[in-house]
């Protein structure tokens, strides 16, 4: 978090905006004051009254640390400081536009002082808001570890921010995961902040390396993505078109219906990703849901084609202080658009593993053939969990919040499930009614580093096939999870 000083210098310095330049907001009929708030820091210090609701006006703002960043992405950042017009509306507005100053990527440091307003022209009520900022450095990079779902990776990345003083940027990465994965991505983007969609333009070149054993292949895939992302409001849209050219190389032990679909391919496809957050944790939230919905076009070239659609919903609700409740839902459907284009494996859905259907095996649920999952084309899952601290708060607000005891029933069943054009969708009632699995369980969860979780749960079936394998222990680390 940035620092707020509300305080009154006595050189204030100058890098732009004043009420000549933006609407001045009128000065209100004063308000009767709160109880007044005192700052003692000291013996000998002044004793000032601050009411919160004190009509003011912002009559400058001052950026102080400019030197390759541009003024009219910055003022574009600035403006809703002049809307304030009490004290609290200054607070507030100044914290809002500091949040969208670390936005654009031009910044690593930022400060925030609220002094009164000085000089001939300043207004009886007006204040004066000073920004303190550090740019990014020319060139930037690291070497990191990154988690992703059961898999540990090292990032090697280098980035080069705010080349041209509007927070464009170049980045390069490399990572190699514990399950021989590797990954190469360059991209570049370019924010356009300064309209009210807050359009980000992201484009990347990457080459990825995946080896999925529970399948019986590796994957190679060499492509480019190009992502358009806008933010009106909380909701938030991903435009995106992927052109990828991949082969697939089966083990050595794999079944033939892997085998039939190796070699190469290419996928040509439109995707539109919308999704809103309004939870106040991603690992442990106590309220607020997550919504995202997908839709993917392949076909436009190459030999893949199909319709994809994904939904995920998560709501959390906390009826009691030490008790949250939540709610996970996911489903698919995978639709062919012509015989002459193929679906590959590596587009269908798999369920199963310790951070989706729990007490089942890595993609263990649905089609198999000679113990490798095969996938489906339409899937569903559900999970209800129960999330309490641990017993007799040890470490309380401190090591001891990063723990929650943690109880759950989850299940979902995958297949596929052929399209029907007269209208029959008895076919598809049967993806709710046969083969469904269930399980029930309970455990320890902890937050890592506040982008992953680790669960290591005891896990009982309720309901399972004839041929499914279960794991009644199971540990798991990942940053998606149901």
């Amino acid at each position: 978090m940035g620092v707020l000083h509300a305080k009154e210098p006595n050189i204030p310095k100058d890098y732009g905006m004043s009420p000549e330049t933006y609407p001045s907001n009128p000065v209100q009929p004063e308000v009767p004051p709160r109880p007044d708030v005192h700052d003692n820091s000291g013996p000998a210090a002044v004793v000032r009254t601050i009411d919160l609701h004190q009509r003011i006006r912002v009559d400058k703002v001052h950026i102080d640390g400019l030197v390759r960043t541009k003024d009219d992405i910055v003022k574009a950042q600035v403006m809703d400081l002049f809307k304030a017009k009490d004290f609290r509306q200054v607070v507030d507005h100044a914290q809002t536009v500091r949040n969208k100053l670390e936005s654009i990527g031009c910044f690593n440091k930022i400060g925030v002082s609220i002094d009164t307003s000085k000089g001939p022209n300043a207004s009886p009520d007006g204040v004066e808001v000073t920004f303190n900022v550090k740019e990014l450095n020319r060139l930037s990079g690291g070497i990191s570890t990154m988690i992703g779902n059961n898999e540990g990776s090292v990032l090697i990345q280098g980035k080069a921010p705010n080349i041209f003083g509007r927070g464009e940027r170049l980045q390069a990465e490399y990572s190699y995961g514990s399950r021989s994965t590797s990954n190469i991505n360059i991209s570049a983007v370019k924010p356009f902040v300064d309209n009210w969609l807050h359009t980000i333009l992201t484009t990347s070149v990457f080459s990825t390396a995946t080896d999925v054993p529970w399948s019986g292949y590796k994957e190679k895939d060499n492509g480019i993505l190009i992502d358009v992302a806008i933010a009106p409001g909380a909701l938030k849209h991903n435009f995106q078109y992927e052109a990828t050219y991949r082969n697939i190389i089966a083990t050595k032990d794999a079944t033939f219906r892997v085998r039939e679909q190796c070699g190469p391919s290419l996928k040509s496809s439109l995707r539109h990703i919308c999704s809103i957050d309004k939870r106040d944790d991603t690992i442990f939230p106590t309220g607020g849901s997550h919504v995202s919905f997908s839709t993917e076009l392949a076909g436009l070239g190459g030999d893949t084609g199909f319709m994809k659609y994904e939904f995920m919903l998560q709501s959390n609700w906390t009826p009691f202080e030490f008790l949250t409740f939540q709610l996970g839902a996911q489903a698919g459907f995978l639709r062919e658009i012509s015989n002459d284009l193929q679906v590959n494996i590596s587009d269908l859905f798999f369920l199963g593993g310790p951070m989706n259907i729990r007490g089942f095996p890595r993609r263990g649920l649905g089609p198999h053939c000679d113990n490798y999952a095969m996938g489906g084309n339409t899937f569903w899952a559900l999970a209800l969990h129960l999330y309490t601290p641990l017993p007799f708060r040890p470490g309380r607000n401190s090591f001891g919040d990063l723990f929650r005891l943690h109880g759950f029933i989850n299940g979902g069943n995958l297949g596929n499930v052929s399209f029907q054009k007269d209208g029959d969708y008895s076919d598809y009632s049967k993806i709710f009614t046969e083969n469904v699995r269930w399980s029930a369980g309970a455990g320890i969860a902890m937050k890592l580093g506040g982008i992953a979780r680790i669960e290591l749960n005891l896990v009982m079936p309720l309901m399972m096939g004839r041929h499914d394998m279960f794991q009644q222990y199971q540990f798991g680390i990942g940053v998606q999870y149901l």
